[in-house]
């Protein structure tokens, strides 16, 4: 068993599960979104519904929401922190069957419209799985830098996203790819090794007309 999963990570609270976890939850949808949080609805799933307020999970999301690390002092001030920052927020149970013991699930919108839905788990230790994004299964533990491209389902658009990133030299980890039906939506969910740096999301909505939204999301460690 390797070290880290003996003595966990560097955290503000009492668990690395709904404390760490949870502050890594919210940082990486924060970096989904892509802006500053003003309007969210979590649904707490499982023991982060039962037991996460005694733990700190609220404060914790909160926190990561507004890009706060697990270690942060400021992680245990998350909700005045919110509240000060003029964040809507409301929590709410959801009992999902079959939903991961540890799960959230993350509604953000702005007044313009633009919405994003996002389920995420916490799986121990301070390790997190990014499981859904807008109805769509990414699965991922965002250690590493990860694109997320949602795209038409048509000939092409793989070809030409790996041909740019091979352009910039930045190669690929793994490789997820998912539709909602043939000629549907799709997505592609990449995990590269390093060179986040070089990924300009609007260069890789240009290499194809059917590429509809990138997210790029840099490695959040432990």
């Amino acid at each position: 068993m390797p070290v880290w999963d003996i003595i966990g990570p560097v955290m503000i609270g009492p668990s690395s599960s709904h404390t760490a976890g949870a502050v890594r939850i919210g940082r990486i949808v924060r970096l989904c979104w892509g802006e500053e949080v003003v309007n969210v609805n979590l649904y707490m799933r499982g023991s982060f519904a039962t037991t996460g307020e005694g733990h700190g999970t609220d404060k914790a999301l909160l926190a990561g929401l507004q890009g706060y690390a697990p270690d942060d002092p400021e992680v245990r001030d998350g909700i005045k922190l919110a509240q000060e920052s003029g964040m809507n927020f409301t929590f709410y149970e959801e009992d999902i069957e079959d939903a991961h013991p540890n799960s959230v699930r993350i509604e953000i919108w702005d007044s313009s419209g633009r919405r994003m839905d996002a389920i995420a788990a916490s799986l121990g230790g301070g390790a997190v799985s990014l499981q859904e994004l807008d109805g769509f299964e990414v699965d991922v533990s965002c250690l590493l830098p990860v694109i997320i491209i949602m795209n038409k389902d048509v000939h092409g658009v793989v070809g030409a996203v790996t041909m740019y990133l091979s352009s910039h030299g930045i190669n690929i980890a793994t490789m997820k790819l998912h539709r909602d039906s043939r000629g549907g939506l799709a997505t592609m969910v990449l995990e590269l090794d390093g060179n986040e740096s070089k990924v300009k999301p609007e260069e890789i909505e240009a290499v194809h007309d059917a590429i509809v939204r990138v997210i790029s999301i840099p490695g959040v460690t432990l």
